[in-house]
């Protein structure tokens, strides 16, 4: 794991905050920020940039807390597909009220949830409007554009922008985002801007996206980490070809909205005249890429980012029996960083006692950049024994030490295959968690284990099969960034997730 900062967090928080004013300003209105990316637990941008918290964007917002409000905007049609946010296993529709949660333990302002590309035939829209309505929320309808983006008659018109609702707003600064890519945050914000023009109101649209960071080069590790990140979605780093001819200067941005600038200029210019930008760069708000201060260590960290990324590619390509092309993909990425997956620490370990061993196994390495394994075994799980041995160490535990007695683990086995049915007698990472809280009323071994979870967290984490979705979300909540071999344990056809 990467313990040099190379990310000045503060820095960072005192230039978002001034430029997003700066740019208010430019506009003398109201202006509509699309946020891309995450605002809550952005783990990527955390990973690649060492000093970057999860939460930094809620915390720059909350700086100008009292000049934001927040705009939720969810797709009709991932709520119709049920569609689920992959880092956390939840649907969007659950995560909007996550969203609405979270903003507000932050003390920020949420005015609405807008559903994006509703239809005549949609019947998830109008039952998750009736929910949100009757926990209180303002619920906004904006109605899928045959010909969006291209067709601008259309869009600028009655039958376009002009049958959407308008989403009444009361603050200065309002940030549209949702749970993931598609929810139409920006043509929300491009429906409001032609709104708030038809009713003499000034307003202005800026987009604030992490990724890629214009002002690093095209190959800077950074920018191929976030490559990785999208290989599913075909996002590409691209030099902005607008910007290199408006002001000879190279600033990377990707190709859907270097694609999409030109319509986009189109519709500033009808909407106000003219347009405020001469490139999708100038959209851009990111500050991110001035407070680096480090940049070996960034180069370091989003290197294993990339090969983390192919590994969590190929295990879902084999989970879903899909053709590896997002893999492969990431592997040509990782050629042009000049790394292999044993360029990981901890893949080695792993494969080296899953092969000793004839048996399951798993590496974890620690802070100080130790790295301890664990095997499959009639008690416990690789997951198990390695998250076990990782609490010993780090709390200078003697590994001869068994935290779990046979007498303890041998009646959770027996409760799980006797009575629940379970066809596999060893313990999960969070049965074995339970099992040491309960332990640790007693044993002050087990207590010195348990007090030392939070240092788990950052720390990286290989299985030599694919892990379940327990121990997975287990590691998830600790913190650990786990990886494995695209391989299972067993050649058995059905398997719960």
């Amino acid at each position: 794991m990467t313990s040099r900062i190379g990310f000045d967090r503060d820095k960072y928080l005192a230039m978002q905050s001034e430029h997003i004013e700066a740019r208010r300003r430019q506009f003398g209105g109201k202006l509509y920020i699309e946020f891309g990316g995450k605002l809550f637990d952005d783990f990527h941008a955390s990973r690649v940039l060492p000093g970057f918290t999860p939460d930094n964007k809620i915390e720059m917002l909350m700086t100008i807390a009292d000049e934001v409000e927040i705009v939720i905007a969810v797709s009709a049609k991932d709520l119709a597909s049920s569609k689920v946010r992959a880092d956390l296993g939840i649907s969007y529709e659950a995560d909007v009220l996550r969203l609405v949660d979270e903003f507000r333990a932050k003390g920020l302002h949420v005015g609405s949830v807008v559903i994006t590309q509703v239809s005549d035939t949609d019947r998830a829209a109008p039952k998750f409007k009736r929910k949100l309505e009757r926990l209180g929320l303002k619920v906004y309808r904006h109605h899928h554009i045959a010909g969006y983006p291209n067709d601008v008659r259309t869009i600028l018109s009655s039958n376009g922008f002009g049958r959407n609702d308008f989403i009444e707003t009361t603050r200065d600064v309002v940030v549209v985002t949702g749970p993931g890519p598609g929810s139409g945050k920006m043509a929300t914000c491009l429906s409001q801007l032609y709104q708030d023009h038809t009713r003499g109101i000034t307003s202005g649209y800026a987009k604030y996206e992490t990724f890629p960071i214009w002002n690093l080069p095209l190959d800077h590790p950074v920018n191929i980490a976030y490559e990785a990140a999208t290989a599913d979605l075909d996002d590409v780093n691209m030099i902005d070809p607008f910007h290199l001819a408006a002001y000879g200067e190279q600033a990377i941005n990707y190709n859907r909205d270097v694609e999409v600038f030109p319509v986009l200029n189109r519709l500033f210019e009808e909407i106000a005249t003219t347009s405020p930008y001469r490139s999708p760069t100038d959209m851009g708000v990111n500050m991110a890429g001035y407070c680096i201060s480090d940049d070996d260590a960034c180069r370091e960290a989003s290197a294993q980012e990339v090969i983390r990324r192919w590994f969590k590619a190929a295990v879902e390509e084999r989970r879903e029996s899909l053709d590896p092309v997002a893999s492969d993909r990431i592997a040509l990425l990782m050629a042009r960083l000049g790394v292999t997956q044993e360029d990981r620490p901890v893949v080695v370990p792993a494969r080296e006692l899953a092969r000793a061993s004839k048996a399951p196994a798993a590496a974890l390495e620690l802070p100080d950049g130790t790295i301890v394994t664990g095997r499959t075994t009639a008690l416990l799980g690789a997951s198990s024994a390695v998250l076990l041995n990782a609490l010993k160490a780090l709390a200078g535990i003697d590994d001869a030490v068994s935290l779990l007695s046979a007498d303890t683990i041998g009646p959770i086995q027996t409760l799980k295959t006797e009575h629940l049915g379970s066809r596999n007698p060893r313990l999960h990472t969070d049965e074995v968690l339970i099992a040491l809280a309960v332990g640790a009323n007693t044993d002050e071994d087990a207590r010195a284990a348990l007090e030392q979870l939070p240092r788990l967290h950052g720390c990286d984490a290989h299985a030599s099969v694919i892990l379940g979705s327990v121990d997975e979300g287990i590691f998830r909540s600790l913190g650990v960034n786990v990886t494995s071999e695209p391989e299972y344990q067993t050649q058995q056809l059905y398997r719960k997730r």
